[in-house]
């Protein structure tokens, strides 16, 4: 098939990449390939999906609490996924017969068309599947699938997300605004202002009661800083 001049330029404009929430922390990226973050899909009463239903390459985890790693070793066995995650949980799912890369804090790997960089991420951690027997650190995560999107993973507020925000100048943040175990609505609207994406997405709220929180009220801080914010409803898939 031969393109002419402006059919190519049209080619060239389409989004590349679809972001879809599957409420809380969990969004699939389909990129240059198919990725799922924090798949917290049984439990989660924001999920309307399955476990089976989900199809990807990729199963990148921000850290070891059950409402992140969910159900991603069943996932990536299910799919032959490839888990990324922090060392520790790597080899935890490497011993449950997942496929894993291990990651660390500054670095990262490349799997097919994707490059995905561990940042680090103020929280607590551990592996609940285990009793936290193994302790593992929370951490962020830079994905790039043909644009670069920055999970925030489960984090306070911390001056570094300047420097996250120079270093991989992220098209998209996804922030936790819940407050209680994360940054609230304005902290996570100064987060985005520090990181300068040219979208922010608000996560990690409304789950449960103790994290409910006005997503519009984090739109309306977002934007007065110039900074366009897009709030999804569970399940809303948008084009980036």
């Amino acid at each position: 098939m031969v393109l002419d001049s402006k059919n190519f330029f049209f080619l060239s404009i389409l989004p590349i990449m679809k972001l879809k929430w599957l409420g809380h922390s969990c969004f699939i990226i389909e990129g240059n390939n198919r990725i799922i973050v924090d798949p917290f899909i049984t439990g989660n009463p924001m999920c309307n999906l399955k476990p089976e239903e989900i199809i990807v390459d990729i199963v990148a985890i921000t850290h070891g609490h059950s409402d992140h790693l969910g159900d991603g070793i069943e996932i990536a066995k299910r799919n032959d996924a490839t888990v990324v995650a922090i060392h520790e949980i790597a080899q935890y799912a490497i011993s449950k017969g997942a496929k894993a890369e291990g990651i660390n804090m500054g670095g990262g790997v490349k799997i097919g068309g994707t490059k995905i960089i561990m940042t680090p991420a103020w929280h607590s951690s551990g592996l609940d599947e285990t009793n936290f027997a193994i302790s593992t650190t929370p951490a962020g995560l830079i994905i790039d699938s043909g644009e670069v999107i920055y999970h925030a993973g489960d984090t306070c507020l911390f001056s570094d997300m300047k420097l996250i925000g120079e270093l991989y100048n992220p098209k998209v943040a996804l922030l936790p605004i819940g407050g209680r175990y994360t940054m609230d609505v304005w902290q996570a609207s100064m987060a985005a202002e520090w990181i300068k994406a040219e979208i922010a997405i608000p996560m990690h709220y409304n789950t449960f009661e103790l994290i409910r929180q006005d997503a519009k009220e984090f739109k309306k801080l977002v934007e007065e800083k110039g900074i366009k914010a897009i709030i999804l409803s569970p399940g809303e898939e948008v084009e980036i």
